[in-house]
């Protein structure tokens, strides 16, 4: 790609070029190579080249040099290698419509956006600015999945179809969770004076939250080893191993039964 040596800023297209680049130099499944990543040297000196030039002295607010930074976060790589292949192995344990691993890298959006996300979270422990935004960003227009780069996620975590997903700034997140679709960790209120304030709920190792579900709020704890069914909505804490659901009134006629207008709801 061309780089603008005039602009104040990195263009967006270099940012997502790069977040797509970094993502198939891990998985080069993508690209029908069976090599190891880390064997490609060029690339990966290509790819320590672009995060140079991307992150801009107005980016950085770390008191560390450019290369210092760049040379942090490939360090760190391979480790953020490793946890992805353990979120995807997660993923091919506990889904029974998953056959391989190379078959999660290529066709799971959920775990394309929590690769994304361990990448803009590393980036912005080095206190790198604007990127992992916009490098969430990306996967969000992607996938439909909304990941804050500052939430902390635990190993081995899988987002099952994940459309509508949305996990909030100071969301935690323990070891071995599951979230399906629609799924909301927001907060309660999202007035700017409480920008510095823990306002996600904390979720703990071992939990499965269904479809639609949303849990609110900076102090909610959702106990470890719990299920939080479809569609509820929790605003405060649930002690470990709790069932939490939504008991429902769907009732269910045959078409021969006479149905009158006073019974029929939606």
């Amino acid at each position: 790609m061309s780089i603008n040596l005039n602009s104040e800023y990195p263009a967006k297209k270099m940012i997502e070029h790069f977040a797509e680049e970094l993502f198939e130099f891990l998985f080069p499944i993508l690209k029908g190579k069976n090599n190891l990543p880390f064997d490609d040297v060029e690339k990966l000196q290509d790819l320590k080249n672009q995060l140079n030039y991307l992150i801009f002295p107005q980016l950085n607010k770390s008191g560390l040099t450019i290369n210092e930074i760049v040379k942090s976060f490939f360090v760190e790589l391979p480790i953020i290698y490793e946890e992805l292949k353990t979120d995807a192995t997660q993923i091919l344990e506990s889904d029974p419509a998953a056959n391989s691993c190379d078959e999660i890298y290529m066709a799971y959006p959920g775990f394309y956006a929590v690769s994304i996300y361990r990448f803009a979270h590393s980036l912005g422990k080095l206190k790198v600015k604007l990127l992992p935004r916009v490098i969430t960003e990306f996967a969000h227009s992607k996938t439909g999945i909304d990941i804050h780069p500052e939430a902390k996620i635990g190993k081995s975590f899988f987002i099952d179809h994940g459309t509508g997903v949305v996990i909030g700034q100071t969301a935690i997140i323990g070891d071995r969770v599951k979230i399906f679709q629609g799924v909301t960790l927001g907060a309660l209120s999202v007035e700017k004076t409480f920008a510095n304030l823990k306002r996600h709920p904390t979720i703990e190792e071992n939990v499965v939250i269904y479809s639609g579900a949303t849990i609110l709020g900076g102090e909610t704890i959702i106990g470890k080893n719990t299920v939080i069914g479809g569609n509820v909505w929790v605003t405060e804490s649930v002690p470990a191993n709790s069932l939490v659901y939504h008991k429902s009134d769907t009732r269910i006629r045959t078409k021969q039964e006479q149905i009158t207008i006073i019974d029929f709801s939606i």
